[in-house]
């Protein structure tokens, strides 16, 4: 017991450093994130007792480095660079003002919305939805005088509606996978679960969307500097890796913006340097979180989890709530919904089959709640990413998370009240 709670004290000490230490002093800018982790980094390695420092260092980056990890920068790096010669060029504006020149004011939150679970569940990834709506969703905000982490909140959210639905998504195929079920049962048992779920905070939205003012002066639109933001999200559409779209969407805006006169070659070279820069603090936060995440599952953090969480199961439905608590204590831990999965598919299956949970629903509590988690925690890549391309604090989009908030209750009592009946 004490040497499980000792490995996981690394993440209770970042909570500490940044969560309580914002909240007692009233303002979630006063601690840098960057600051808490390497802080929380520091503490991890210095407590591995009985490993040589060296190996202890080694260790961390070990989970800093990985092959996940470092996809996850390319991709940051290919966003930046993308987000601000797009910026530059002028397509932000020109795509906010198609927008708002089809969208009236009132459905402009409901058409984020929707759009976003569309995209999503086409692509099977949150992040590059996140890549190709966020700033978009931020320049709508800033001409209707929204708040910004709203909007960028309503993208997040409608960005794990297709990460935990769409049939091509990574967390579907290793849930699936793990619990050895077919992707169309376990699509239908989510479906009863967060389409409901995503009805509710549809009409949210609309309701919020009343609030929405339309901007008084006349909108123009600038259609020739749309066209990147359209090929992303057509080439997105088509199921092509999101490091292809993010380079096919860098050319067009260099493109398209020395056609138009908005910079020259190396006024772009400097739009796309300045971009790549500006995504230093969450590649850094990347990097610092995955070291620290290595250290705790080297220390015995994860396992020390599964085996508290399993002691006590007595029933079906203590059953379902172990691993529901199980992959999302786990994805606090490794701040990737996949790996939360993967860490704990084998144990799942064990404890499901033991006592007599559907492999269906198995496979939906893993992924539902792995997605729900995963769209709270300001460390992971969807609210770094979406916070970076917005230029606003992780932290302050928490409040705004209505559809995880929506679907984690609506699987919470799925299990307490056995829904779908089918399926348990």
């Amino acid at each position: 017991m004490k040497k499980g709670l000792i490995a996981l004290s690394p993440l209770a000490v970042f909570i500490l450093v940044y969560l309580v230490t914002s909240i007692v002093a009233g303002d979630f800018y006063i601690v840098p994130i960057t600051v808490a982790f390497m802080i929380a980094s520091m503490y991890a390695v210095l407590i591995g007792r009985g490993i040589p420092l060296s190996e202890r260092i080694d260790i961390y980056s070990r989970g800093a480095g990985t092959g996940k990890m470092m996809l996850m920068i390319w991709i940051f790096i290919l966003a930046g660079a993308f987000a601000n010669s797009a910026k530059q060029m002028g397509a932000i504006d020109a795509t906010v003002n198609l927008a708002l020149a089809i969208l009236p004011a009132q459905m402009l939150l409901a058409g984020l919305f929707l759009a976003a679970c569309f995209i999503s569940l086409s692509v099977g990834t949150s992040v590059g939805t996140i890549v190709a709506l966020v700033p978009i969703a931020a320049g709508i905000a800033n001409q209707t005088g929204t708040s910004v982490p709203l909007m960028t909140a309503v993208i997040v959210g409608g960005s794990l509606f297709g990460d935990n639905l769409s049939f091509i998504s990574d967390t579907t195929i290793v849930a699936t996978s793990t619990q050895g079920c077919r992707l169309s049962d376990k699509f239908r048992v989510n479906s009863f679960i967060v389409i409901p779920a995503a009805i509710v905070i549809l009409i949210v939205y609309l309701f919020m969307g009343s609030s929405v003012s339309q901007p008084q002066s006349e909108i123009s639109v600038a259609y020739l500097k749309v066209v990147p933001y359209l090929v992303v999200l057509a080439t997105a559409l088509m199921g092509m890796n999101v490091m292809a779209v993010l380079t096919v969407g860098i050319v067009l805006t260099g493109a398209i913006g020395i056609y138009s006169g908005a910079f020259g070659l190396f006024g772009w070279f400097h739009a796309m340097g300045d971009g790549i820069t500006g995504m230093g603090e969450l590649i850094i936060i990347t990097m610092m979180a995955g070291g620290l995440l290595e250290i705790i599952r080297h220390n015995g953090g994860i396992d020390f989890i599964i085996n508290v969480m399993t002691s006590k199961v007595s029933n079906k439905r203590g059953a379902e709530l172990s691993i529901a608590a199980l992959v999302s204590l786990v994805d606090l831990c490794t701040a990737n919904n996949t790996v939360a999965i993967l860490t704990v598919g084998g144990i799942a299956k064990h404890v499901g089959d033991k006592y007599g949970v559907d492999n269906r629903k198995a496979a939906s509590i893993l992924d539902t709640f792995s997605c729900v988690v995963q769209g709270f925690i300001p460390y992971g890549a969807q609210i770094l990413m979406a916070a970076g391309l917005a230029s606003v604090s992780p932290v302050s989009i928490l409040p705004y998370l209505y559809y995880p908030l929506a679907v984690g209750i609506a699987a919470l009592l799925s299990i307490l009240f056995r829904y779908p009946r089918r399926y348990s």
